[in-house]
């Protein structure tokens, strides 16, 4: 009989630390299904990290973990050495999804102060606040709208905005172009990397494509087949800040590449 698997101790000196993360789930009396399995990433702070990997290797069961909304069956989070729960009713952490979620009832402005009215901040503030970020993300002159009056590519932009409204040391983005065309993700991703740029806070993605990540991240962590399990971390050389022209470079076809190689490894 195998040896039970030594759990590491979480990083102290990174900013996310996830240490022996496993995931199992099932209702009594049914067939147990392994999510996750034995999951140890540090991240720095200011760090943009992808997570890629089949379907259903748990990548965005990862991400809910990290972000409290579920809790793994073994193993631990730190976010800034606090428990994501933590992290999480201290508003330290921001979602995005690949649904905007935006409310209809609520205009633009309305829509990206909402955290901070949830919190009780005063009307003026956050107003400033949603103003801010309304330039930041590229809404000026929408602040007005209803979302329906919006595109796709815009109402990701004022989740974005919202997300970042607390001011969150942590932003976790599941798939949120995925839905787009292409001419307006490479848009909104040259706004993603423009805001990362700015605001210096940190990024986790989970994102279908390879192309994506490294044009986006420093670190991209590579998941196998259920249960996700850690296949391969690949490091991100390229210069910042970047654009679509990086693209063009050889060693981005490199990575490409190498990412591409070490997903294919898990339909052999």
């Amino acid at each position: 009989m195998a040896e039970p698997r030594r759990v590491p101790p979480p990083a102290p000196e990174a900013f996310v630390s996830i240490a022996g993360l496993s995931l199992t789930y099932g209702a009594p009396g049914q067939v147990l299904v392994n999510a996750l399995q034995d999951i140890d990433i540090a991240i720095d702070k200011g760090q943009f990290v992808s997570l890629i990997g089949p379907s259903g290797c748990g990548k965005s069961t990862l991400l809910r973990i990290i972000g409290d909304l579920l809790s793994p069956s073994t193993g631990k989070v730190l976010i800034g050495g606090s428990e994501p729960r933590e992290a999480r009713l201290d508003r330290e952490i921001g979602f995005v999804f690949q649904d905007a979620a935006l409310l209809e009832w609520r205009r633009i402005r309305e829509n990206i102060a909402l955290p901070l009215e949830l919190r009780g901040t005063p009307k003026a503030e956050r107003e400033r606040k949603a103003e801010e970020l309304i330039q930041l993300v590229g809404l000026d002159g929408f602040q007005k709208a209803w979302p329906r009056q919006l595109s796709g590519g815009m109402r990701q932009r004022a989740a974005i905005a919202r997300a970042l409204s607390t001011n969150p040391r942590i932003l976790l983005l599941d798939e949120p172009f995925g839905a787009l065309d292409q001419i307006t993700r490479d848009r909104l991703n040259m706004e993603l990397a423009r805001i990362h740029e700015v605001t210096g806070v940190t990024v986790v993605l989970v994102t279908h494509s390879i192309r994506e990540a490294v044009l986006l991240s420093d670190r991209i962590v590579v998941l196998t087949p259920r249960p996700g399990r850690i296949s391969r971390f690949i490091d991100v050389d390229l210069p910042r800040p970047r654009g679509l022209e990086v693209r063009n470079d050889e060693r981005f076809d490199d990575l490409v590449r190498l990412g591409n190689r070490e997903l294919e490894k898990g339909y052999m």
